[in-house]
C-alpha cells in the first residue's frame, strides 16, 4: 500500500480534519460531560451509565440497520449534516431545559443520533477523502478528545461558580463551536473531493480526469461490493481487530467518565501538579502527543502495528493503576492519555487499511458499531467497578486484563487472510481477482 508521509492535506483536507475534530468534541461534551461532571444534577453517575450504555447500544443497532443501506445512500455527506443539525437541536435542550424527564429524554436520543453524527458518518467521508493517509488524518482529528477532557476543568468550574451551577453558560463556548464546525462541513466538504476540485490523498500526480474516472468506478462498484454486511460478519479476522478497537474505545471513554473519581482517590498527594486540574492537562497534552504518533505508525506501518502498541500501553496503563500510590496513578492516567486519542481512529484506519476502497465504507459500516456497542459499556463497567466491585484499583485490573486479551486477538489477525476470504467472495460473485489486497500490513 502506497503511503504518504506529508502532512500536507490541502485547505479542503484541513477543513474535514476541523469538520471531525470538532463533530468528536460535540459528541463527547453533550454525552460524556453530562456524565462527569453533572451527575448528580440528574440523578447519579450510575442512572446516567445506564441511559448512556443502552442509547449507545440502539445508536449501535441503527448503525447495523444503515451498514445494509450505505451503499443506496445517495450523499452520506447530506445524510451527516442532517445528523449534525439534529444533534445541536438535542444539544440546546440539554443546555436550556431543567432536570426532569424532557431533559433526559433530549439527553437518551442525543446518545444515539451523535454517534451516528461524529463516529460514523464523517468517518466515512474521511475514508473516502484519505484512503492512505486515513491514520495520520484521524490522528490529528483525534487531538479532539484529551483536548475536550482538558478542559473538563475550567468547565466544571464555570458550572459550579458563586454557588449555584451555570449548565448553559458552561456549555455555550462549545456550543458556538460546535455551530462553526457544521457549518464549515456544510460549506466546504462533498462525498469525494474529486466533487469540489480537491484530490484523493491529496495527490495532486493525479489529473482531474483520470481522479473522476476513479471516483466514478468506486461509486459504481460500490454497488456490486461483495463485501456485504453477512459475509463481513462471517470473517473471522473483522472480529479479530475490531473487538480491540472497541476495547480500547471502552476503557478510554469509560475511564474519563469516572476521571474525578478516580483522581480523587489521591488529590492531596497530587497537589504538586495541580490536583484534578493539572493531571486533566496532562492528560490532555499526552493524549493528543499519543493521537498523533500512534496515527503516524498507522500510516506508516499499519493499522494492525499501531494497535498492538495501543494495548501494550493500556496494559501497562492498568498494571501501574492497581499500584496503591499517587505517582503510579499519574503515570498511569498519563499512558492512558497516550492512547486515548488514538482509540478513535483505527475504526476507519482497519477498515480502509484490509479493505478494498469500494468495500471501505461497507466494512467500516459493520466495524463502527461493533465498536461502539463495546466501548457504550464502558461507562456503566467503569461505575460500577468503582462503586460496587472495589473501586478504583478494581478498574485497573480489568483493564489490564482486557488488554492483554486485545493484544491475543491482534497477534491473530492476520491481513493475508483477508485477501485469501476476499479472493473467495469476488470468485463467487464472478469478478475479477487481482493483487490489491496483497501486502497489506
Amino acid at each position: 500500500m502506497n503511503q504518504k508521509k506529508t502532512v500536507n492535506f490541502g485547505f479542503r483536507g484541513w477543513m474535514l480534519i476541523i469538520y471531525q475534530a470538532i463533530a468528536f468534541v460535540t459528541y463527547q461534551v453533550f454525552t460524556n460531560y453530562p456524565l462527569n461532571i453533572l451527575a448528580d444534577m440528574y440523578g447519579g453517575a450510575q442512572v446516567l451509565s445506564k441511559v448512556y450504555s443502552i442509547c449507545a447500544i440502539i445508536g449501535v443497532l441503527a448503525q447495523l440497520a444503515m451498514a445494509g443501506l450505505i451503499s443506496k445512500l445517495k450523499s452520506i455527506k447530506r445524510f451527516g449534516s442532517i445528523l449534525g443539525a439534529v444533534t445541536l437541536l438535542l444539544g440546546l435542550g440539554i443546555m436550556l431545559l431543567p432536570a426532569g424527564p424532557i431533559w433526559m429524554l433530549c439527553y437518551a436520543v442525543e446518545n444515539v443520533v451523535s454517534v451516528l453524527y461524529a463516529t460514523f458518518s464523517i468517518g466515512i467521508l474521511v475514508g473516502q477523502w484519505f484512503p492512505t493517509r486515513k491514520g495520520t488524518i484521524m490522528g490529528i482529528a483525534t487531538f479532539a478528545f484529551p483536548i475536550a477532557n482538558g478542559l473538563i476543568g475550567p468547565f466544571a468550574a464555570s458550572v459550579f461558580a458563586k454557588g449555584f451551577p451555570d449548565v448553559t453558560g458552561a456549555f455555550l463556548p462549545f456550543f458556538i463551536v460546535f455551530v462553526i464546525g457544521w457549518i464549515i462541513g456544510l460549506i466546504f466538504i462533498k462525498d469525494y473531493p474529486e466533487q469540489c476540485g480537491a484530490y484523493r490523498d491529496n495527490d495532486k500526480n493525479l489529473t482531474p480526469e483520470i481522479a473522476e474516472k476513479m471516483m466514478l468506478e468506486e461509486i459504481e462498484n460500490k454497488k456490486t461490493s461483495v463485501w456485504t454486511l453477512p459475509h463481513t460478519l462471517a470473517c473471522r479476522d473483522f472480529w479479530l481487530i475490531t473487538i480491540p478497537v472497541g476495547t480500547l474505545l471502552m476503557f478510554s471513554v469509560g475511564m474519563m467518565t469516572q476521571s474525578a473519581a478516580i483522581i480523587g482517590n489521591f488529590e492531596n498527594e497530587l497537589a504538586f501538579v495541580g490536583g484534578y486540574t493539572g493531571v486533566m492537562a496532562m492528560i490532555m497534552i499526552f493524549g493528543c502527543i499519543g493521537s498523533f504518533i500512534l496515527g503516524v505508525l498507522d500510516t506508516r506501518f499499519g493499522t494492525k502495528f499501531a494497535m498492538i502498541i495501543s494495548v501494550v500501553i493500556m496494559i501497562i496503563s492498568g498494571i501501574l493503576g492497581t499500584i496503591p500510590n499517587a505517582i503510579t496513578l499519574l503515570i498511569s492516567m498519563i499512558c492512558l492519555a497516550l492512547f486515548m486519542g488514538a482509540s478513535s481512529n483505527f475504526g476507519v484506519s482497519m477498515a480502509a487499511q484490509y479493505w478494498r476502497r469500494e468495500d471501505f465504507s461497507r466494512v467500516f459500516a459493520a466495524a463502527s458499531p461493533i465498536g461502539n456497542i463495546i466501548c457504550s459499556s464502558g461507562p456503566m463497567l467503569i461505575a460500577m467497578l468503582m462503586y460496587s466491585a472495589g473501586g478504583y484499583r478494581t478498574i485497573f485490573i480489568t483493564t489490564a486484563i482486557v488488554g492483554v486479551i486485545s493484544l491475543i486477538l491482534l497477534l491473530l489477525f492476520k491481513p493475508s487472510h483477508v485477501k485469501e476470504v476476499d479472493d473467495k467472495y469476488r470468485k463467487a460473485a464472478g469478478k475479477t481477482l487481482d493483487d490489491a489486497l496483497v501486502g497489506r500490513k
